[in-house]
C-alpha cells in the first residue's frame, strides 16, 4: 500500500492546491536524503524556491522566532536583508555546520567569484534534535547528503519519516516532514496559494489537538502506557522538541509582509496543542515566488505591485490552516522507527486505527 496515499484528518475549510503541498506554489520543489541504518536515523531535506540559481536570483523572505531554542545558520542575514541566497536546508542539530558548508561549496561552484569579486553567500540551514532515535553524536550527515537531497528535489516528494524527518518525534509518536497547501480568495477572480512544509519534532501527548478535538488525551487513555509514551511519562515530561515551519506563497509580498505571514504559522502550530515550550525551538519562515531580486547591481530591480495590506487576511488564514494540516500530515504519514539503543516511536495511525470514528464522534 502506498503510504503517501493514506488518508488523514482534513483540517479547516479552505480548498487545497492540487498536490496539497508546498509544491503547489510556483516552481517550488522538495528533495530528501534519508539515512536509516541501525542507530543512524537522520537525513537532510532541501526546499528549492525555484529552479534557477538562488544566489543570482534571490526570493524575498522573512522569519519569525516563536521560541529561540534552536541552532539555525543564516537566519540573521535573512532578517536583515529580506532575501534567500540558497535553498532552504533542514537537518539534525549537529548537522547544521556540515550542511552549511555544502551550500557554500555549491554556490561557489556555480559562481566562482563568490567571496572574491562578488559578495559572500548566506547559507540557510534549520534543525531539530533527533537524538532520541538517532545517534546524533555520530555526526552521520555529510556534505554529500545535502547534494543528494538537492538533486532529488521534485514536485512530488515523500512525507513522514524521511529526509530530515527520519529521526524526529511528535507528541510521543513518530513525527517528521509534513506538507499542505491552501488557496486564499483575495477578491473575486484573484486567488493566491500558501503552501507549508514542517519539520515536526515537538509536543506533549496530552496536548495533541486534531481538528479542534482533544485527540491526545483520548489516545493516552486508550493506549498501553509503554506504547503511548515509549519510556517517557508524557503526562509530565516538558515540551522539549522543536518545529521548523516553512511557508511559500505566490502572492506579491515584500519582506515586511512576509514576516507578518510567517508569524501566522504560529496560529496553526498552537491549534495542534503546542505552547512553544521552554526547550522547544520554534521558527517560521515565509518566502514569495512572485518575483526575484537580482544579485548584480547592474540588473534592474523588479517593479512589482505588492498586495495591499487590507487584503492580506485571507493569506493569514491560509497560512494558519496549511501549517496545522502539515503537522497532522507529518504525524499521519510517518511510519514507526526503531533507532539508537532500541528507542522506538510508533506511528500514530497504527496506535489509533479508530481515529476516523473518534473525529466523527459528536460527543468527543
Amino acid at each position: 500500500m502506498d503510504k503517501q496515499a493514506l488518508d488523514l484528518p482534513r483540517i479547516g475549510v479552505l480548498p487545497s492546491g492540487p498536490l496539497d503541498s508546498i509544491c503547489d506554489v510556483g516552481d517550488v520543489t522538495v528533495g530528501h536524503c534519508t539515512l536509516a541504518d541501525g542507530a543512524q536515523q537522520t537525513g537532510v531535506t532541501v526546499v528549492r524556491p525555484h529552479a534557477g540559481d538562488s544566489y543570482l536570483d534571490k526570493v524575498p523572505a522573512a522569519a519569525t522566532v516563536l521560541n529561540g531554542f534552536g541552532k539555525s545558520a543564516g537566519l540573521i542575514q535573512v532578517q536583515e536583508l529580506g532575501v534567500l541566497e540558497t535553498p532552504i536546508a533542514l537537518t539534525n542539530t549537529f548537522g547544521v555546520g556540515t550542511v552549511a558548508n555544502a551550500q557554500i561549496r555549491q554556490a561557489i561552484a556555480a559562481n566562482p567569484e563568490i567571496g572574491r569579486g562578488m559578495a559572500t553567500v548566506n547559507p540557510l540551514v534549520f534543525e531539530c534534535n533527533d537524538g532520541y532515535l538517532n545517534d546524533i553524536q555520530a555526526l552521520a550527515v555529510q556534505e554529500s547528503h545535502y547534494v543528494d537531497a538537492y538533486a532529488n528535489a521534485a514536485k512530488a516528494f515523500a512525507q513522514g519519516a524521511v529526509g530530515a524527518g527520519r529521526g524526529m518525534s511528535c507528541f510521543s509518536f513518530k513525527g517528521g516532514i509534513g506538507s499542505a497547501s491552501r488557496v486564499a480568495s483575495i477578491q473575486p477572480g484573484l486567488r493566491y496559494t500558501v503552501g507549508a512544509l514542517v519539520l515536526a519534532n515537538f509536543g506533549r501527548l496530552p496536548n495533541l489537538t486534531v481538528a479542534g478535538r482533544p485527540f491526545g488525551r483520548r489516545l493516552a487513555d486508550q493506549l498501553d502506557r509503554g506504547l503511548a509514551q515509549q519510556g517517557e511519562n508524557a503526562a509530565i515530561v516538558p515540551e522539549k522538541g522543536s518545529i521548523i515551519l516553512l511557508l511559500a506563497t505566490d502572492a506579491p509580498l515584500d519582506s515586511r509582509q512576509l514576516r507578518r505571514l510567517s508569524l501566522r504559522a504560529g496560529a496553526g502550530l498552537a491549534r495542534t496543542g503546542s505552547v512553544f515550550g521552554h526547550g522547544s525551538g520554534d521558527i517560521a519562515l515565509a518566502f514569495s515566488t512572485a518575483y526575484t531580486v537580482p544579485q548584480r547591481a547592474e540588473q534592474p530591480m523588479p517593479a512589482v505591485a505588492m498586495l495591499h495590506e487590507t487584503r492580506i487576511d485571507p493569506l493569514f488564514e491560509a497560512a494558519a490552516e496549511a501549517c496545522e494540516q502539515a503537522i497532522i500530515a507529518a504525524l499521519w504519514r510517518a511510519d514507526a522507527v526503531t533507532g539508537r539503543d532500541g528507542h522506538h516511536r510508533a506511528a500514530i495511525r497504527e496506535a489509533a486505527p479508530q481515529w476516523r470514528q473518534w473525529l466523527s464522534d459528536t460527543a468527543f
